[in-house]
């Protein structure tokens, strides 16, 4: 019984040739790492027939043999929870910018020269989704982004005890403070500012609905300004409008005895809060029924009723 020991022949016979995706992140970081690295007179060759003859071939293998270079560098960014996987296809773009532009008779090796893109490249993408608001525009605050959690971590470890971890876990001390801002010359406040924007969350304004279907309350519910919308200040406008011009012009159009009915039943308030006369004492005053004075009432509001509609 024969047993067969097949290995990839494609690895074999050319060592550049990537295994056959996967969709696993291991087996791409164990491809990368197989792949040959250059030495300096192989480096020089490659970079120039990319630069003198454009040879994409050339350029290829200089990528290929620094692929794991990028895999080294993304781990340096995995604290800050984005998937390690992105942060390497960030850094292999920054990669492939470097060797586009490497000048092989700067007399500097690729892997120098390209550890630059690669963490730039990175730090933007770090920079476009670690938070949906942008933390940090300028140069400075840039600087101060990518130092300030790893002296953070320096701090921890040299509080000591126990009760210094905690003192210190959460924010710095002034002196720490003044520290940073001193080590990476800027303002303390602008230390101050960008640990709280580095401590805080994204919260959402208007969440989605969840699972069943029930709406998620969320800050947009009670940061909204309904006052100042254009269509409920138009709408409280009219209503103060109705409230005393209209209700004035409706009760003009009324006769004297049912005017004041309708002012005595509706608008008129006492100085101890109580209203007006009731049906049966404007019923005694007029020398009808009560049962009168209601219809009297009733057919009042109406014609109110259609002046408002009118005026309006």
């Amino acid at each position: 019984m024969t047993t067969l020991t097949a290995k990839p022949t494609a690895l074999v016979a050319n060592p550049w040739a990537l295994v056959p995706p996967l969709g696993h992140l291991d087996a791409y970081i164990t491809a990368v790492n197989r792949m040959p690295m250059l030495t300096l007179e192989q480096e020089q060759a490659y970079a120039r027939q990319l630069k003198n003859d454009n040879d994409l071939d050339a350029a290829g293998k200089l990528i290929m043999s620094h692929l794991r270079l990028v895999v080294s560098v993304s781990r340096q960014y995995l604290g800050y929870g984005l998937p390690h996987a992105d942060l390497i296809q960030e850094g292999n773009v920054g990669l492939m910018k470097a060797v586009k532009r490497f000048d092989p008779d700067q007399g500097v090796r690729l892997v120098s020269y390209a550890m630059h893109w690669i963490k730039a490249e990175i730090h933007e993408y770090i920079l476009r989704n670690w938070r949906m608001v942008k933390v940090a525009t300028t140069k400075a605050q840039r600087k101060l982004f990518f130092n300030l959690r790893s002296m953070k971590q320096g701090f921890r470890a040299d509080a000591g005890s126990d009760a210094d971890m905690a003192t210190h876990r959460d924010s710095l001390t002034d002196a720490q403070i003044d520290s940073v801002a001193r080590d990476l010359n800027v303002k303390r406040e602008e230390v101050i500012e960008m640990e709280t924007r580095m401590s805080g969350g994204d919260v959402l304004l208007d969440p989605a609905p969840s699972d069943d279907g029930e709406q998620a309350f969320g800050p947009i519910a009670y940061l909204s300004d309904a006052n100042h919308e254009p269509t409920a200040v138009i709408e409280s406008r009219q209503r103060d409008l109705m409230a005393s011009d209209g209700i004035v012009a409706a009760l003009q159009a009324l006769d004297p005895r049912s005017r004041r009915i309708v002012e005595e039943r509706w608008l008129k308030v006492n100085d101890d809060g109580s209203g007006g006369l009731t049906l049966h004492d404007l019923a005694a005053e007029y020398g009808v029924s009560a049962e009168r004075i209601r219809q009297i009432e009733v057919a009042a509001m109406k014609k109110m009723k259609a002046a408002l509609q009118a005026y309006a």
